[in-house]
This record gives C-alpha cells, sequence and structure tokens, in this order.
C-alpha cells in the first residue's frame, strides 16, 4: 500500500499537468484567433525605417487613430520589395512605396490608388573615400540600387546625363539600412538615399551628386489596393487614416521634424547627431500625386 500510494499522487499530478497544458494551448489558439480577427478588421499599411512615414509614426505613438476611432495597424518593413510582396499577397491594405515599383505592380494586375503623395526626395551620395566628385565619375564604379524602383529609374537618369565610356555597375541592395552601411562602410562607390539615411551619410561627408528636388521630382506615395477600398468600411478607415495623417503634419510643421527625434530614432534607427542635423521640412496634406511625375512612371514601364 505504501508503494501504491505515491505512484497515484504522481498519476494525478501527471493528469493536472497534463490538463492544464491542454487547457493553456486552449487558450492560446483563442487569442491568437482574437487577435487575427482583429488584425484582419484593422487596416494594415506597410511602413519603413525612412521620413516620409513619420506622420504615421507620429498618429501611432500620439494614438491620434485611436482619438479618431479607427483601427490602423503598421506593418513594418526593411526593404521596398518586402512592402510590394505584403501588397501583392494582400497582408496590407496599403503601403508606402514611390510611383516606379508602384506603376510596375499595376501594370501586372495589381489595381492601386494613391491617395497621399510624400514630400520624400532621394540625393545621389557618392563614397568620399573613393574621391567621386562628379557624375562622370562613376564610370566603372558600384552604385547601389532596387531593381525597377525609384533608385533604378535616377541611376538610369544619371548615368544617361553624362554617357560614361565605360561600365556603371548597378548592385541592388534592398534593405535601406544596409545600403547605408555599405556606404560608411566604404563597400560601395556611392547609392541614392532618401531620409534620413542621406542625412547621416552626409553627416560623414559624403559628396552629393544629385538631389531629385533640383529636378522638381516628387515620387513617394502610399499606394492602396483598390480591391480592398470598394469595401464601405475600408472606406470609411481610410478617410479616418487620412485625417490622422493630416492632423500629424501639421503637428511636424507646428513642431518641427526634430521635435519627434525620439521617434525618427525609434523606427528609423539612426542616432541623435543625425536628429540634430535633419533638415527643416514640410509634411503636405495628403494629396494624389502630381500627373506629371506619374507620367515619369507610366512612361518607364
Amino acid at each position: 500500500m505504501k508503494k501504491i500510494f505515491p505512484l497515484l499522487i504522481a498519476i494525478i499530478l501527471v493528469s493536472s499537468c497534463g490538463q492544464s497544458y491542454q487547457e493553456k494551448q486552449r487558450i492560446s489558439r483563442q487569442d491568437r484567433a482574437r487577435l487575427d480577427s482583429i488584425d484582419k478588421a484593422s487596416l494594415k499599411v506597410g511602413v519603413m525605417p525612412t521620413l516620409d512615414c513619420l506622420p504615421l509614426y507620429i498618429a501611432k505613438e500620439e494614438r491620434l487613430f485611436d482619438t479618431l476611432g479607427v483601427s490602423v495597424h503598421l506593418k513594418y518593413f526593411k526593404s521596398q520589395m518586402d512592402c510590394d510582396t505584403a501588397l501583392i499577397n494582400e497582408r496590407v491594405e496599403g503601403s508606402v512605396t514611390d510611383l516606379f515599383r508602384a506603376e510596375r505592380l499595376r501594370k501586372r494586375g495589381v489595381l492601386l490608388d494613391y491617395p497621399i503623395a510624400t514630400n520624400a526626395y532621394w540625393q545621389l551620395i557618392s563614397n568620399r573615400k573613393a574621391r567621386i566628385t562628379e557624375i562622370k565619375q562613376l564610370e566603372d564604379k558600384m552604385v547601389a540600387m532596387t531593381r525597377y524602383s525609384v533608385t533604378d529609374f535616377l541611376t538610369s537618369l544619371a548615368i544617361d546625363s553624362v554617357k560614361p565610356k565605360y561600365e556603371v555597375y548597378r548592385i541592388q541592395v534592398n534593405d535601406v539600412g544596409v545600403r547605408l552601411d555599405m556606404l560608411l562602410n566604404k563597400e560601395m562607390d556611392a547609392m541614392f538615399l532618401t531620409e534620413p539615411q542621406a542625412t547621416k551619410a552626409r553627416l560623414y561627408q559624403n559628396p552629393v551628386l544629385m538631389d531629385t528636388r533640383d529636378r522638381d521630382m516628387q515620387f513617394g506615395v502610399f499606394a492602396f489596393r483598390s480591391n480592398s477600398l470598394k469595401d464601405v468600411k475600408r472606406q470609411k478607415q481610410l478617410k479616418l487614416f487620412v485625417k490622422a495623417y493630416n492632423m500629424a503634419c501639421d503637428s511636424i510643421n507646428k513642431n518641427g521634424v526634430k521635435h519627434y527625434g525620439y521617434l525618427v530614432k525609434k523606427y528609423c534607427g539612426i542616432d541623435d547627431k543625425t536628429v540634430n542635423a535633419l533638415p527643416k521640412l514640410h509634411f503636405a496634406y495628403a494629396s494624389s500625386p502630381r500627373r506629371k511625375d506619374l507620367k515619369f512612371a507610366e512612361n518607364r514601364y
């Protein structure tokens, strides 16, 4: 009897633990299902560690979305290709992008609307160690870019403007952080960067060879899948999303970009020195891209 009693206790304990584990698993599945349901009902938008997404970071952190009663889930990606994949696979309703990638997706059958044109600009910045101070010196050099994107188009524009005798090598580097690191680590000769990565590159005294603002080019947009916006609930969500975006733009224009330096550091992965060196930028209300900019991308693809 003395041997049987401990055995019974052990069986009861094991049985109890088994039931507890099964119960935890059941609850866990319920939580996952609930969270998936919430995520599915929310407006999902792809963002990147770039300054054109700052209004959305502010809208999230300052609870502007919550105040307006719209559920928005920001999905973070490090490359434009990952954003595109999310759009194609309908894992997001919208995403930050550029007109060239967006138009290419449209040509491939992904119907898109452009409710927001951003203030993004791109600078061609060379590695100071390579001693490149003019575009014509890019002969036989490596330029980092992303295929079928604004950086691809701008690289062609820059090269064609000088008609180099020798080839300029295009190296595909999709992750914007990795691209910047390759410049700072002297692994790449030149690349097009947007903010805040461009500011960090300039801080290390890397020369600027070209700036899209000098050519009055504006190619940044937030693109949304047209089919998803046919739903009345999605239309209402987008309307409130745009309202929150505009409210955040008002805050930036009033307080300045550096006022939100803590968000730039948090979401863009840069340091205080870069934040303090950021240029003064104006963020316009949400509006469709200009026809002249859209035409560039339409003719490209």
